[in-house]
């Protein structure tokens, strides 16, 4: 059902059961996908492919990268399924200088007048809470948690299941199942409560624990790294937080010292 006094462009390809509320313009390139509800006043442009089971509150802006490099390319966005992007969320399309995609994926809740910005990898389940912009070309991986009025720098990467208490400035790559706050962040430790709600063996939560102690203990993360026993070299989230750090980045890594 579309709203007599939304604008849907001609082209756009809405499925038949998307729901558009007043006042809402949708452009000629957008894509919306089974089930979605778009609420009023909510402005959607560009190559905008949205999948299905979403809604979108009142007063979304999703429109051209805020980049000054940005000269109309045809770059895109896709937003997965099952995800509620509430009011004043603006989010961004790629740029040519950042790989031409902004992607993100399924189950997310973006909070009110939170902000992604073009060629941002976001994965799934992932809870960005009021206030948060993501600066360009961040990777935030699956079940980040960011705290409300928290700001994430351009570039900077938060692993899996990390939790960002509110109000931090995220300078820093931020390990999976790390905990980071402060006005410029550092690590505060683990993130034990996502880890055991999450079901993960308690073998392998302590033995993080215990490999987090060694790879801290000293401001060379690295040489720490290698002096790891075979034991924690077995353990999944060891393996995780390790093939992480070992990643190329463009920001350092987040660490107790930060």
């Amino acid at each position: 059902m579309i709203d007599k006094t939304a604008i849907v462009a001609k082209n756009a390809k809405l499925h038949s059961s998307v729901k558009v509320g007043p006042y809402s313009i949708i452009g000629p390139n957008v894509e919306v996908g089974e089930n979605t509800i778009i609420q009023s006043h909510v402005s959607i442009t560009g190559n905008t492919k949205i999948g299905k089971e979403n809604k979108i509150y009142p007063f979304v802006s999703i429109n051209d990268p805020q980049d000054l490099k940005y000269n109309n390319e045809e770059t895109s966005l896709v937003i997965g399924d099952n995800n509620k992007i509430r009011e004043y969320v603006t989010i961004n399309p790629g740029t040519v200088g950042g790989g031409g995609k902004t992607v993100i994926g399924n189950n997310c809740l973006f909070m009110i007048s939170s902000h992604v910005a073009h060629d941002c990898q976001v994965g799934n389940n992932v809870i960005i809470a009021n206030n948060v912009p993501l600066g360009g070309h961040a990777i935030i991986e699956d079940n980040v948690v960011i705290g409300g009025n928290s700001a994430v720098q351009q570039f900077t990467r938060i692993g899996k299941m990390a939790m960002i208490g509110g109000m931090t400035g995220v300078l820093h790559d931020v390990i999976p199942y790390g905990l980071s706050t402060g006005n410029r962040n550092s690590l505060q430790g683990l993130n034990l409560i996502g880890l055991r709600r999450a079901k993960f063996e308690n073998k392998d939560i302590l033995g993080l624990s215990e490999a987090y102690k060694e790879i801290f203990a000293t401001k060379n993360i690295n040489e720490n790294i290698s002096k790891l026993n075979g034991s924690f070299q077995e353990n999944p989230l060891v393996k995780e937080v390790i093939k992480f750090i070992s990643k190329d980045k463009k920001r350092s890594i987040c660490t107790p010292f930060s």
